[in-house]
């Protein structure tokens, strides 16, 4: 007798292949058989007839390493049938950092993994999965390469010695050994944009030579993404690894149609050669991040004080103000998305509270000065802790990227301790399947399934994930497809999709008839 049946769904089955009727039975928290199981008896049968039966959806890019620790945190997730997640992204992980640069890290963390909770040991990566409560879904990490160099070295615009190389070398291996799955990148953040080529390949000795995988936050994803891919794929090349591009996308209206054409096809051309380059995109025409973004790298060295400090200044500012309207060698987000396309969704400061929800051409009316200086005297005030949305992306590109075999679907969903959140953390999946299969048809069912579950397993190594096969873990989704509708909005984005009417999670009922249960059966995920 098995514990669970799943009877009488259309299974799709994570694979790509086209869906089938199928009937599945769980023992122990792993799927033990799928096919006719008409004759077969169980403790728990459910009914399926009319619904979709899938793998649970797998989001390889989420920035939850604080939130997880959070009361009630998973419900926006099981709402969308995502039950694992991987954080430690662009760079950013919440682990490994030891005293030295403490306060400067968490600082600039903050915006993007939310405020990092006293009872989390950050000195190594097992200290994170040992301090990790309870979870109703399962979460793994990456190690973020920028973390590391700031725990060697800071935040200082300077060539590394010897002796910081050895440092980030032991501690990536050190994580990789506690179970981090791969090493994420984060070119577009300090402290990693101010290594060259040839010291990050240097930096990534670690795994060189491995089948361990190295994603990234690539320099520029404007007008220079083109030249990012291409330095991508030489770092693949000199390092023998698997290297995955994060959130392709191409940035400002000049770049629309033009740029991911030729993306494309040089991944496809590095696949030819026998490199593994591969992508993943976000469904959303806005992204979100840190308002310091919008400065060059070069203004980013010394950390969070030291740019403030540097914004107050007047002089400095006239010097921005030149940077930007050249917009020479950087992402320039306030030209690409325009100063009315960017929207502040997070701020600290009571005085502030106003101009949230704002964009920033509003603001500086508001304030009464151009939107340049009222970014610089906000951030200033806010201590750099500034979140921003930001309108930068073409649908017909996502569409383009959603058709590539050589894509995933990701959220890049970020969790800043107040303020508004993108949609994109509580709906992702749904508008996704809502928005991109279901009205526009960029995509098959089957297809976006395996964008969402198989690929990102595949991509990541996470064994047992991703299918509906024996001997793979009972992680199911079970729903009606003409059901699903994302309720988050960028105006109120904490509302929780609907349509999942059953979730499992090592095969224990994690979310019923569109409702958490309160159940934990997730667990930390190592390589």
């Amino acid at each position: 007798m098995f514990d669970t049946l799943l009877r009488g769904g259309t299974v799709i089955d994570g694979t790509g292949r086209a869906a089938f009727a199928a009937d599945i039975a769980i023992e122990n928290g792993t799927i033990a058989a799928v096919g006719q199981l008409s004759h077969a008896e169980a403790r728990r049968v459910v009914d399926c007839t009319g619904m979709t039966v899938t793998p649970g959806f797998i989001d390889i890019h989420r920035h939850a390493d604080g939130a997880a620790f959070r009361p009630g945190f998973g419900e926006w997730e099981l709402c969308q049938g995502l039950t694992t997640i991987v954080n430690g992204n662009c760079g950013l992980s919440a682990a490994p950092f030891g005293p030295d640069n403490d306060a400067a890290i968490r600082a600039y963390l903050q915006p993007i993994t939310g405020t990092l909770p006293p009872q989390l040991d950050t000195r190594a990566m097992a200290g994170y999965f040992r301090s990790l409560p309870a979870l109703p879904l399962n979460v793994a990490m990456l190690v973020g390469a920028g973390t590391l160099r700031a725990d060697a070295a800071g935040y200082q615009l300077t060539e590394l010695a010897d002796g910081h190389f050895a440092a980030i070398h032991r501690q990536m291996e050190r994580s990789l050994a506690d179970g981090a799955l791969g090493v994420s990148l984060g070119l577009g953040y300090a402290p990693e944009c101010f290594y060259s080529t040839g010291d990050l390949i240097r930096a990534l000795q670690p795994v060189a030579g491995t089948d361990i995988p190295v994603t990234v936050h690539m320099r520029q994803e404007g007008g220079g993404v083109v030249d990012s891919v291409r330095e991508m794929i030489a770092v693949a090349r000199a390092l023998g690894c698997p290297v995955h591009i994060s959130h392709l996308k191409a940035m400002g209206r000049d770049n629309w149609g033009k740029k991911i054409p030729q993306v494309l096809s040089l991944l496809e051309q590095a696949q030819n050669e026998g490199l593994a380059v591969d992508c993943d995109v976000y469904p959303y025409t806005a992204g979100s991040t840190q308002l310091l973004h919008i400065l060059p790298p070069d203004y980013l060295t010394g950390g969070m004080e030291a740019v403030v400090e540097r914004l107050r200044d007047k002089s400095v500012r006239r010097e921005l103000a030149a940077r930007i309207e050249s917009g020479v060698g950087f992402d320039d987000i306030a030209k690409l998305a325009g100063w009315d396309g960017i929207y502040l969704t997070s701020l600290h400061c009571p005085e502030d509270h106003p101009y949230q929800g704002h964009n920033l051409m509003e603001i500086a009316a508001l304030m009464g000065q151009d939107p340049l200086s009222s970014c610089c005297e906000l951030l200033a005030r806010e201590h750099g802790q500034i979140t921003m949305i930001d309108f930068m992306a073409s649908e017909e590109d996502i569409c383009d990227i959603l058709r590539s075999p050589l894509s995933c679907v990701i959220s890049d969903a970020t969790y800043p301790t107040e303020g508004q959140l993108h949609p994109r953390v509580c709906g992702n999946v749904t508008h996704l399947l809502e928005h991109f299969v279901r009205e526009k048809g960029a995509l098959t069912w089957e297809q976006a399934v395996h964008k969402l579950t198989g690929r990102p397993a595949q991509v990541l190594g996470l064994k047992g994930k991703g299918r509906l096969a024996a001997g793979y873990d009972a992680d199911v989704c079970v729903f009606d497809p003409q059901a699903l509708h994302e309720r988050a909005t960028y105006t109120e984005p904490q509302q929780t999709s609907q349509g999942m009417s059953l979730v499992l999670v090592a095969g224990e009922t994690a979310l019923e008839n569109g409702r958490p249960t309160g159940l934990c059966a997730g667990r930390a995920i190592r390589r």
